[in-house]
């Protein structure tokens, strides 16, 4: 009877570590989760400080510069960096006192990837006659994590969400 104490307390004592090293575990996840949230939204940041600057060097320190990204967009969809490097250069040619801002930004990491969706508001000026620019729309961005670092790889955007 003795010895099934002991046996008791054991599985019991085993148990408990388990569900100790488990909820370790789980808790250095999401502590993981969350760092690579807050840097996928200071990636976030630059996309937009990027676009507001037109400013392809910049760019290049969000994306994956490689032919494998792609940005839908309303205009069409661009392949591969040297095609995405084309509309930083656009907007630069194009318009002036860019502004691009995001709202509602929600991240989704799942291991070494991750997406983020939000709203966002572009304001700016037309070069060729100082004509105003506003739009507003959604966006949905994927990540994925190489090298230690989280790298744009696509995106697409849209209008805003039709009422009926």
């Amino acid at each position: 009877m003795r010895n099934m104490r002991n046996l008791h307390k054991a599985i019991a004592l085993c148990a408990a570590i388990a569900l100790a090293v488990s909820c370790e575990s789980s808790r250095n996840h999401t502590d993981e989760d969350k760092a690579a949230a807050s840097t996928v939204r200071q990636q976030i940041d630059r996309y937009t400080a990027a676009l507001d600057a037109a400013d392809v060097d910049l760019a290049s320190q969000v994306w994956q510069t490689s032919a494998d990204i792609s940005f839908i967009h309303p205009m069409g969809h661009a392949h591969g960096w040297e095609e995405v490097k084309g509309i930083y250069k656009f907007f630069g040619s194009s318009l002036s006192e860019r502004k691009l801002t995001v709202r509602n930004v929600s991240i989704h990491i799942n291991g070494e990837s991750a997406w983020a969706e939000f709203y966002w508001h572009f304001t700016a000026k037309q070069n060729k006659d100082g004509a105003v620019v506003q739009t507003d729309g959604r966006e949905t961005q994927i990540y994925n994590k190489a090298g230690g670092r989280w790298q744009l790889v696509h995106v697409h955007y849209s209008g805003p969400a039709m009422t009926q």
